[in-house]
């Protein structure tokens, strides 16, 4: 059979690009000639997420944004060297975890390899067990489900402004998987490859840190209706 034909003879079908592929790798050209306006629009997608991501393995927003800025630097010199085996978004934000890890060691502070946790993965429950049935039939469900939460206050500005303050109130860990999975849309996958976690591990950080946020959040609107 000729390379280029199907079992049957016809001619095959050269492999479809993954979606999008083609439009990054025509960022990534564009990042390889120099193009300013190109790059002004990748800081401008990503530099608030990284700031957020970088935040949760240093203690400043100093050291943060010095953590970013070296990124960037990292990315400029080494995009030559991007060779697609992971989206351009990956590359970067694996990038910024490896400066800020090493930022925070060099500045003798915690740092949040696997090898430690930070609280992250405490045993226990990560509800509160007061929630559900313990004894009948229905043992183990909800005694007391998540209330559903307004759609409208959701797509409110205000609202939105809540979350964010209470995903920085998460642990680090918790916090960096839940930016990744929930704010940038990377895919389980993804997230694994730039913190360098296990998929079990990724998971229990990512369940503790919604059901936390939803928590919280339950509390708030439950204030808010009681006042």
């Amino acid at each position: 059979m000729v390379a280029n034909e199907s079992s049957d003879g016809t001619a095959a079908r050269p492999p479809e690009p993954a979606p999008g592929a083609s439009e990054e790798m025509a960022l990534v050209e564009a990042l390889r000639r120099g193009d300013a306006k190109a790059f002004e629009s990748l800081v401008d997608s990503y530099t608030a997420t990284m700031l957020k991501l970088a935040r949760s393995y240093v203690q400043s927003t100093h050291a943060a944004e010095d953590v970013v800025q070296e990124t960037w630097m990292a990315v400029v010199t080494g995009i030559e060297r991007f060779e697609g085996r992971s989206s351009l978004k990956t590359w970067i934000f694996r990038i910024l975890v490896n400066r800020a890890r090493s930022r925070s060691r060099g500045d003798r502070r915690f740092d949040l390899g696997p090898a430690q946790t930070g609280g992250d993965e405490a045993p226990g429950p990560s509800v509160d067990q007061a929630r559900f049935e313990t004894s009948g039939r229905w043992a183990g469900h909800w005694a007391v489900p998540p209330a559903p939460l307004p759609e409208d206050r959701l797509l409110s500005a205000e609202l939105r402004a809540v979350i964010n303050r209470l995903i920085d109130r998460l642990p680090p860990r918790q916090r960096s998987v839940l930016v990744l999975r929930d704010v940038e849309g990377l895919s389980a996958a993804e997230a694994c490859e730039v913190l360098g976690l296990s998929e079990a591990n990724q998971r229990v950080l990512l369940h503790r840190a919604r059901v936390k946020v939803r928590d919280l959040l339950e509390m708030i609107l439950d204030e808010e209706m009681s006042a």
